[in-house]
């Protein structure tokens, strides 16, 4: 197949591009910074090209011909007019210009964050009720992408009825350890935090029982390709690790690699319960047979921020 990704070089595109790849498809993916990514484009099967999110003409462009598009990148506002100018608007074209282009698949990177209050044992079927504009946003395209089956018609004539197969990727914390020299990892900072106070003999400062279902770009990556490849349509998938690790662990984890560290793990009990309410990822298990686990690759990730950190000091 021929993708078309939009953020194919951000923190979870990077890894979705490099496995699209691997699986012998061919991968167009729009940068507002390609000459960052040479190495990348070093593979036979991987264009990088220059442009934004907002510039529909290239876009449709570049759709041109494509089997697939994998929406992956996020415009970014800080009031509601300009997150649904940036994000909602920018996507909600770009779904339309795949369609008209003749695409046959298309997939949406969403968030838990669409989601909104946690509720025991959530999946697929909740309804969303965001708690931001960054929920909102990804809520009101997830809506578009799913809604979009069919034009409305003119007076008097049939509705014209979508071709192509809409899906959603329905992410929580991912977390990236670059794939290769200056690439891309997340925008949280807490594991960078944590390897900077173990390096430098710091107190750890963590929200006891804080945790998340940690999933790195490089096993979510996996469910981009199952869905990419499959004929699915009009689906949500949420994509997280099935286990619950707290920040505390990682901090344990640091210290258990660095250790020479004299830090000590300070706990802030915030009233937080220890029992978390899980979101449930049986339908990517059930449908894929895909179910990850945090641990290992979050060590792994620990480790490279511990080598940022202490070459950052000196050590």
């Amino acid at each position: 197949m021929k993708v078309f990704i939009t953020g194919g070089t951000g923190c979870i595109g990077q890894y979705v591009t490099l496995a699209v790849a691997e699986k012998g498809h061919e991968a167009i993916v729009l940068s507002r910074t390609p000459d960052k990514y040479a190495p990348m484009s070093e593979m036979g099967n991987i264009k990088i090209v220059k442009g934004l999110m907002t510039d529909y003409e290239l876009m449709a462009e570049y759709a041109k011909g494509c089997d697939a598009v994998i929406s992956i990148a996020l415009g970014w506002g800080n009031e509601p007019v300009s997150m649904l100018t940036n994000d909602t608007l920018a996507t909600v074209n770009l779904l339309e210009i795949s369609e008209k282009a003749g695409v046959g698949k298309f997939i949406f990177t969403s968030s838990t964050a669409a989601m909104g209050h946690n509720r025991p044992d959530m999946d697929e079927k909740y309804c969303n009720m965001p708690l931001n504009l960054y929920g909102s946003t990804k809520g009101a395209i997830e809506a578009y992408v799913l809604g979009f089956s069919q034009y409305f018609p003119e007076a008097g004539q049939e509705p014209k009825q979508v071709t192509m197969k809409r899906n959603v990727i329905r992410p929580g914390y991912t977390y990236a350890t670059p794939c290769f020299a200056g690439g891309t990892t997340q925008l949280d900072s807490r594991f960078r935090d944590i390897a900077d106070a173990v390096v430098n003999n710091k107190p750890v400062k963590i929200t006891k029982h804080d945790g998340t279902q940690f999933l790195s770009a490089g096993q979510i990556a996996k469910a981009y390709v199952a869905l990419l490849e499959s004929d699915l349509n009009e689906e949500v998938f949420l994509t997280l690790a099935a286990d619950y690790v707290t920040w505390a662990r990682v901090a344990e984890m640091a210290l258990e690699e660095y250790p020479d560290s004299s830090s000590k793990i300070d706990l802030e009990d915030k009233g937080w319960g220890s029992t978390p309410m899980l979101y449930n990822v049986d339908k990517m298990k059930r449908v894929f047979g895909l179910e990850f686990t945090g641990e290992d690759e979050i060590r792994a990730h620990v480790k490279w921020n511990l080598e940022i950190a202490s070459k950052k000091a000196g050590k």
